[in-house]
Formats: structure tokens, C-alpha cells, sequence
């Protein structure tokens, strides 16, 4: 699969009206007061702390202006650009790297944790409410399409493709169902739960595991060739797969939750499943696994590369190209310092990558669930 430029859409609830949002914005602009002697400044700031703290006044009142003018557009149902994410998107980066230039430069600005996870140094819990709301535009933005053919059981459904896909594979029980897990956590950070959602940001990638139509079709071809082994060890998944292709029939594949897992999976991951064992065993912590298997998504040669390598987590990235891939997905992308990184060990992309780790939570709490009622 080629490497890809977007990143994973968080997506929340339904749209706010107009009012809504001004009342909203309104609040956190008085909430925010970064010129209040409440916030702890110095009393004379020095230039590059002047500078840093207008920057990030600046980006932040940019990053309400495009929260507000999309809501506008959305709720007068008026004709959104072409991928009308990637303003929102950018702005949202442009706000989070200049508060980490604050803090820098301002370490008395480090606030408390807020309810995403993101380290205080990259945002202050204050302005949750912008991004809640950015959340919610993206959750209409990237609706599935009319036609959709949706699941009842969604994250089992993950779970039981890509433990079933290890199993023919050739990885044992407990394997297979660490391939089970890693899957569930490709699926959040990749759509954040939603199933057949499109893509704000990308007109290529699409659906429950945001790929494009060829890495659709390789999937589905990769598929053909392990059907009938898993037909002999599972048939009720079989039939499962008889019944979606059948519903599906000559739509996009992309749009059928179960088939556009199952090819997702085949075309980018499952030539990885065999490898599992020692991953667990270099990254023993799920979460760095599920990262791990992101970055297959993200930065596919060089994560292959690094798995063939004899030290995983000391491989390093060096090449300017795909360190752009990555700060394009959230990763060294905050800050100047961050920025100014002309390579890295996969050790520190993987620590890097903190944005990932609430979705990820969230995937390990599902997939613990989806456990116990197994066993129930």
C-alpha cells in the first residue's frame, strides 16, 4: 500500500446550532485569557515570550474562526469546499504547536491534564471545547453515505477478522488473538469506531479502514487465496463472509463494513501477523503494538524495514520525505522543537505518537468487553 497523508478523523456527535456555537466560542474565548495576571506571567515578558503568547492568540482565535465559519456552512446547508477538513485540521495543528512554543518559552503556562490525553506542554485543558466541536464537524463531515451497509457488531466484527486472519496465518490461540486486538486498535485510530465513515480531508481514502480502491481490491484478492482454509477452522465466519459479499454485491467494497475490514486487514497487515510473536515480545505494552501496526499504515516501507532490521525500536528514519508523512500525521508535528527533527528511532516515533493513545485506550477497553461476553 502506498504511503499515505492523512490522518485518522475523530468524530463525535450531532451538530450544534448556530447559537450553540457562538455561546460556545464566546465561552472559551473568556475562559482562555492568557493576559490575565491569574495565568501566573511574569510581570514584563520578554520578547520571544510576547511573541509566543501573540502567536498562540492569533492561532487560537484563527482555529475558532474556522470552527465557527464550517458550523455556519453546515447548519445553512451551504456547499462545503473540496475536502473541507483540511482547513480545520491545520488550524487545529497551527493552535497546539504555538501553545507548545508558549510553554517553551512560558513553562508556567503548563496547565493540568484535560480528558484527551494530550500532554499539558500541547494543550490547555481550557480549550476542550473547541475541540469537542471540532470532533462533532468532522462527525458530519465524514458521515457514511446513504447506501452503506452497516454492522450490527462492528468491533467484534474487527476483532473476529483479524483473529481469524492470523489463525490461517499459522499463529497460535493467544497470537491470534493479540492480532485480534491490534486490528480493533487500527480501527479507532483510523475511523475512530465509526464504521464506513468517509474522509474530510482525503477524495482517495474511505470506509471502516480508510483505504483506497486499489488497496481494497488487493485485499480482497489476497482473500480469495485464504478463504477455504478458513472456511475448514471457521465456517461460521465463512457463511458470515458468503452473506456480505452477496449484500454487497458490485458496490464499493469500501462501504460494507465487514468486507472493507477483511480487505483493509488482507492488503496492508496480515503479511505482518506472522511477525506478532516478536513484536509482543520487543513492544510487550498493546498499545505501542496497535502504533506499531498504524505505522504500517502510515509509513509502510520504512516500518517494514524496521521490522526486518534486528533492533525495532533503534531503527531509525532519516529521510526527509518520510519524516513529512508523519508530521502530516500528527507525529512530530507540534512545535518547533518537534519540527526541527530531521530523524528519529521508531522508539521515538512510537512515543511520539501520543495522539493516538485515547483512541487506542478506548480499543483495548472494547476489546476487553468483546472478551468477556465471549466467555459469558
Amino acid at each position: 500500500m502506498g504511503t499515505k497523508s492523512h490522518t485518522a478523523k475523530p468524530t463525535a456527535a450531532l451538530a450544534l446550532g448556530l447559537c450553540t456555537v457562538a455561546s460556545l466560542i464566546a465561552a472559551v474565548i473568556g475562559n482562555l485569557g492568557f493576559t490575565s495576571p491569574a495565568m501566573g506571567e511574569p510581570a514584563v515578558l520578554t520578547k520571544k515570550q510576547s511573541d509566543a503568547l501573540n502567536t498562540y492568540n492569533n492561532s487560537r482565535s484563527q482555529f475558532e474562526a474556522i470552527l465557527s465559519q464550517r458550523r455556519a456552512q453546515i447548519n445553512s446547508k451551504q456547499p462545503l469546499p473540496n475536502l473541507p477538513g483540511q482547513a480545520l485540521y491545520l488550524a487545529r495543528n497551527s493552535m497546539m504547536s504555538a501553545y507548545k512554543d508558549l510553554t517553551d518559552a512560558l513553562p508556567s503556562k503548563i496547565g493540568g491534564p484535560n480528558k484527551y490525553g494530550i500532554p499539558p506542554a500541547y494543550f490547555s485543558a481550557d480549550n476542550e471545547p473547541l475541540l469537542d466541536e471540532y470532533r462533532r464537524l468532522f462527525d458530519v463531515m465524514q458521515a457514511p453515505p446513504v447506501n452503506a451497509q452497516k454492522s450490527d457488531t462492528p468491533f467484534k466484527d474487527v476483532v473476529d477478522l483479524g483473529t481469524a486472519i492470523a489463525r490461517a496465518r499459522g499463529l497460535d490461540a493467544v497470537n491470534a488473538e493479540a492480532a485480534g486486538r491490534i486490528s480493533l486498535g487500527l480501527f479507532f485510530a483510523e475511523t475512530n469506531g465509526n464504521q464506513n465513515i468517509g474522509n474530510a480531508r482525503s477524495n482517495k481514502y474511505k470506509g471502516s479502514l480508510q483505504t483506497g480502491i486499489p488497496e481494497d481490491q488487493n485485499g480482497r484478492k489476497k482473500w480469495a487465496v485464504i478463504k477455504k482454509s478458513i472456511a475448514a477452522f471457521d465456517p461460521a465466519l465463512n457463511d458470515r463472509d458468503d452473506r456480505e459479499e452477496a449484500r454487497v454485491g458490485n458496490q464499493d467494497h469500501r462501504f460494507n463494513h465487514w468486507t472493507a475490514v477483511r480487505d483493509g486487514l488482507m492488503n496492508a497487515h496480515a503479511d505482518v501477523f506472522p511477525q506478532i510473536p516478536a513484536i509482543v515480545k520487543t513492544l510487550p505494552d498493546p498499545i505501542d503494538q496497535m502504533k506499531l501496526f498504524e505505522l504500517i499504515q502510515i509509513i509502510p516501507s520504512p516500518t517494514r524495514s524496521a521490522l526486518g532490521s534486528r533492533n525495532l525500536t533503534g531503527y531509525r528514519i532519516s529521510d526527509p520525505q518520510i519524516m513529512a508523512y508523519l508530521r502530516n500525521n500528527s507525529v512530530f508535528t507540534f512545535g518547533q522543537a518537534d519540527r526541527a527533527k530531521t530523524s528519529a528511532t521508531f522508539r521515538e516515533i512510537l512515543d511520539a505518537m501520543w495522539l493516538f493513545n485515547e483512541k487506542f485506550e478506548r480499543a483495548l477497553s472494547k476489546f476487553d468487553e468483546i472478551k468477556a461476553q465471549s466467555k459469558g
